[in-house]
């Protein structure tokens, strides 16, 4: 056997691990929306971030082979509280609230803004933040904002890009190499950029591996 042969398998164990776990139950288990409802839960955490309507609840359903887990809307917005999900017993799905954007006051947009800084900060089985970037559009302040929190709080996060189905070629090699010399900048980011279609499936089995390998 080669080494060429050796990769290949190692790659193809690695893809399996992250398809046995995503395959397995994933059930919800709580929502807050303030934080002394924020759940104390044993496993490892991987939170899912992104401004309103960049794809979140769709990844989360592609990633787990489910429709309606993650509730998807046309609507910016609409996910106005911290839920948790269950994985097969080894690991927790976060699905915050989308930043940027909501159909709500002043007031209640902050009371949410505070919600995730405080559990992103504070929560001590956080082991990775998924952070959404919409592929046709790139990075925009508001992702650089809670980028620059992550980095202070030593939260490490990945950047995931949405809809590259839908991006130009061209357009979306300048995005990536725009948003990996960023990355490059920032001391808690991890540096591979994963590229993602809900629609398609693309990049899926290789997110489930990743986030597989910081499970139980």
């Amino acid at each position: 056997m080669t080494d060429q042969d050796d990769i290949k398998k190692a790659e193809a164990a690695f893809i399996e691990e992250g398809r046995l776990l995503f395959a397995k139950e994933c059930e919800f288990v709580a929502g807050a929306a303030t934080l002394d409802m924020l759940p104390d839960l044993p496993l490892n955490e991987i939170a899912f971030a992104g401004r309103s309507n960049v794809g979140k609840s769709s990844l989360i359903n592609a990633l787990t082979n489910r429709n309606t887990l993650a509730r998807t809307s046309n609507t910016p917005g609409r996910t106005q509280q911290i839920n948790f999900f269950e994985l097969g017993g080894r690991m927790s799905l976060v699905d915050l609230p989308g930043h940027g954007y909501a159909k709500a006051s002043k007031t209640k947009i902050q009371a949410w803004t505070d919600l995730v800084n405080t559990y992103l900060k504070g929560r001590a089985k956080l082991r990775r933040v998924c952070l959404l970037i919409d592929s046709r559009h790139g990075l925009k302040d508001v992702d650089r904002e809670l980028m620059s929190m992550l980095d202070v709080a030593a939260v490490n996060y990945q950047i995931i890009l949405t809809k590259t189905d839908k991006s130009n070629p061209d357009e979306l090699k300048s995005v990536i190499e725009k948003t990996e010399n960023e990355l490059s900048k920032r001391p808690a980011a991890h540096p591979e950029v994963f590229l993602t279609s809900s629609m398609k499936g693309i990049g899926i089995e290789t997110l489930r591996a990743e986030l597989a390998s910081l499970a139980e």
